[in-house]
């Protein structure tokens, strides 16, 4: 239930128009947001003050106050009847909390950027900084865009609250103030710096933290670290897109483990062999069986990239690729013609298979002599 609006003024119930606009102003300068940044007790304070004088204020809705009718009702809690010189916008204020407060801060820009990476930077991850210009407080007005020495003023007009209400019958309509551009505020004398407007142009350098294993394209957010809002107003956030280098010897798959393409020869993918293979964090040796055909993928278990947001890590595949010799010399040809001699054709199954297909078509008509 809302307090007696004299109460929240601080003045008798006798009080001249004079003592509740100086009561009013006193008050709302020493609660204002911009004086009290992050303090929600103030806030709702300085709403409080406004609504309370908005209503006493004006001659005639302070005489229904006084009366008990709906704002009576509303400000000391009375039952009373709907007037027909109530304000509506007053109505859903007090029902939906919103007050008759000073202007909302403006949330300062989102602002985006990449960030460029080795492939082993992305692997173990890293700390990396970055430069960024953008709209900061500015250092000689410290955000409230007046010149040292002096502050900004309430807004005359509309006594801080950022909105010009105009009665057109039942209605209340109200729109950003003419003189203070909505924030409640008027800046006599701006600063030199930021022409009043509480930002400049800086660059800051902030240290990114690149997780182990990230992948190229992710999206990072510093949360904060975007523009400053205007006098005053909250910071926005600042997206590290990341830009991975790729590697000469390791590709990224899809599903996010390494993949490495591994010459063997002839010999070894016949014979079998333990080969040496390149790892993230030096070289292991694997087992090359005998008869490994061209293009077989061998698989080293948790040697590949960190997981995200996990303890575990990926995989790396090898791809086996058999190096067919082309400078061979007579002795190594006829050793390869005796390894080559063999009663079974590795094609009989593929052509068997044609010339089933082929009979087939012969009998159907389809195929015939030219």
């Amino acid at each position: 239930m809302a307090r007696d609006y004299y109460e929240v003024l601080g003045v008798d119930k006798k009080a001249s128009d004079e003592e509740i606009k100086r009561a009013y102003r006193k008050l709302a300068r020493d609660y204002h947001p911009d004086r009290n940044p992050g303090d929600p007790k103030a806030e709702e304070r300085f709403k409080e003050v406004g609504e309370a004088y908005d209503t006493l204020k004006d001659p005639e809705k302070r005489k229904e106050y006084d009366a008990g009718g709906i704002f009576g009702g509303f400000g000391r809690g009375a039952g009373g009847g709907f007037s027909g010189s109530a304000n509506v916008g007053d109505i859903f204020s007090t029902i939906f909390g919103r007050g008759r407060g000073g202007p909302e801060p403006i949330r300062g820009r989102d602002l985006e950027t990449e960030i460029r990476l080795s492939f082993e930077q992305a692997m173990e991850g890293a700390q990396i900084p970055v430069t960024v210009p953008k709209q900061a407080t500015c250092p000689t007005c410290h955000g409230d865009g007046a010149a040292p020495g002096t502050r900004p003023i309430v807004c005359p007009r509309c006594e801080g609250r950022g909105v010009d209400a105009q009665s057109q019958g039942f209605f209340s309509i109200s729109q950003p103030c003419p003189q203070c551009g909505g924030r409640g505020q008027v800046i006599e004398t701006p600063c030199p710096d930021c022409d009043g407007t509480g930002l400049t142009v800086q660059r800051k350098r902030y240290r990114v933290n690149i997780p182990a294993g990230v992948k190229d394209g992710t999206r990072i957010r510093l949360a904060g670290k975007g523009e400053d809002g205007p006098l005053g107003g909250p910071a926005g956030d600042l997206f590290v897109t990341t830009r991975v280098a790729a590697s000469p010897v390791f590709d990224r798959r899809a599903d996010g483990n390494l993949e490495v393409e591994v010459p063997i020869t002839l010999a070894e993918a016949v014979g079998g062999a333990n080969i040496e293979v390149p790892t993230l964090s030096g070289t292991k040796r694997i087992r090359v069986a005998p008869g490994t055909q061209h293009g077989t993928v061998q698989r080293l278990r948790g040697e590949g990239p960190p997981r995200p947001s996990s303890s575990e890590r990926g995989d790396i595949h090898y791809r086996l690729v058999v190096e067919i010799p082309t400078d061979l010399d007579d002795e190594q040809r006829k050793a390869l013609a005796r390894l080559s001699r063999s009663d079974d054709d590795p094609r009989e199954r593929i052509l068997a298979g044609a010339r089933r297909e082929g009979g087939r078509s012969d009998r159907s008509g389809k195929v015939g002599a030219a």
